[in-house]
């Protein structure tokens, strides 16, 4: 694959945004949701969208002491947002970034904690289900404030550096 100008500054807003969980910061309010948004939205080959945010959201976790129970219900999560995020390749307004930000932040809580409910730590009934989603919504909010958050920033970096640079807007062919 022919490195470009415009794929090297997506992966680097991309390694840059992950970064930030490294930091101190609220729980739940990170970029990993919104990295796959921006990956899918921007990123010229769709497998990309999936291998680079997938990736840093999965190193990042190693740093951060490994992957965790149910993890898998979480990187289920980011590949469903990142198919949500090709719906932003034809116009990433900011009203669509917002509301794929809030859907994102909804699937993250409807996968993952589906994945809380099945193990063990609630019973398998349906009161089991309403306590496991329950006692997971002070979670929801701080993760689709994250998602706003860095969705507005990284749509919003790159929207203004493709002002200044024109050769990472996407080609178009004729």
């Amino acid at each position: 694959m022919k490195l470009n100008t415009r794929f090297l500054v997506i992966t680097g807003l991309i390694i840059l945004a992950i970064l930030t969980r490294l930091l101190p910061h609220p729980s739940n309010f990170t970029a990993a949701s919104a990295v796959a948004l921006f990956g899918a939205a921007y990123y010229d080959k769709k497998i990309m969208a999936f291998l680079v945010p997938i990736t840093a959201v999965f190193i990042s976790d190693l740093l951060l002491g490994g992957l965790y129970k149910g993890a898998e219900w979480v990187y289920a999560s980011y590949i469903v947002i990142a198919a949500l995020g090709f719906m932003l390749r034809s116009k990433a307004t900011i009203f669509r970034i917002g509301l794929l930000s809030v859907i994102s932040s909804i699937c993250i809580y409807i996968i993952s904690d589906f994945g809380v409910w099945l193990g063990t730590m609630y019973p398998h009934t349906w009161q089991g289900f309403v306590a496991c989603y329950a006692a997971a919504l002070p979670f929801l909010r701080n993760w689709m404030l994250g998602d706003l958050f860095y969705g507005g920033l990284l749509f919003g970096i790159f929207y203004l550096a493709q002002l200044k640079m024109p050769t990472l807007q996407k080609q178009r062919v004729k």
